[in-house]
């Protein structure tokens, strides 16, 4: 059902192209991109702090499924000026300086990304996190003026993984270290049994606020008409 959705996008909205971070649920809707054979373009942001073993997905996608990955880094002379003026990892005592790193490492290279497209695709899901908890499948996203689409979002954990055994879908080892949500290296420990799923994300800092700017809901809102299987992308 994921391939329907992804080709009913592809025909409204095109150019297209999947946020990828990696993660388990965007290595679901890269291998469904691949299955579609639609020129789906996947990009990764690659902060410069990402750990060795999810930059090496990037190589097993383009030979795997013959997927040229874009790969989106930071300004080095933003990134060089934060180090100066904070430190390497100031983030770790200060929400805004987490936040600032984020959006050099982060947000500032998915404009970047975006530029010339008219729609994009992420692998959020609603039982990540309170912050997600009301994700619509479907979104309009004001601040880059583009349809944003969360094929995955009433999905369950249970479910990506189910999708990733079955397919022979590559993932990122660190999966199977206790990993259950992965970003850059310094901002991300394995969970514990009794944690939700994106505990281990920013784990200093309230839930409320374990966002990196890329899919913050201001500016967006749902879109409710139009695509016909939207809603059942399960």
């Amino acid at each position: 059902m994921i391939e329907a959705v992804l080709k009913e996008i592809f025909a409204e909205f095109s150019p297209a192209a999947l946020a990828s971070s990696l993660s388990a649920e965007d290595m679901v809707l890269t291998d469904a991109i691949a299955r579609t054979g639609l020129p789906i373009e996947v990009f990764v942001l690659d902060t410069g702090r990402l750990h060795a073993d999810t930059l090496a997905l990037i190589s097993k996608i383009r030979s795997h499924y013959g997927i040229a990955v874009k790969v989106y880094a930071p300004d080095a002379d933003a990134v060089a000026l934060y180090v100066a003026q904070h430190g390497p990892d100031a983030f770790y005592g200060d929400v805004e300086l987490r936040q600032r790193c984020c959006e050099i490492r982060k947000v500032q290279p998915l404009k970047r990304a975006l530029a010339g497209k008219a729609a994009w695709i992420t692998g959020q899901r609603r039982q990540h996190s309170a912050t997600r908890s009301f994700l619509n499948v479907r979104e309009h996203d004001a601040i880059h003026g583009l349809a944003k689409f969360n094929p995955l979002a009433d999905w369950t954990e249970n479910q990506v993984w189910d999708y990733i055994r079955s397919n022979r879908v590559p993932y990122n080892r660190l999966y199977d270290q206790g990993y259950r949500s992965i970003g850059c290296a310094p901002c991300t420990r394995p969970t514990l049994p009794h944690e939700d799923v994106r505990a281990g994300r920013w784990w200093w800092e309230s839930a409320e606020k374990k966002e990196c700017g890329l899919h913050t809901n201001r500016g967006q809102s749902p879109i409710f008409p139009m695509i016909s299987l939207i809603d059942h992308a399960r």
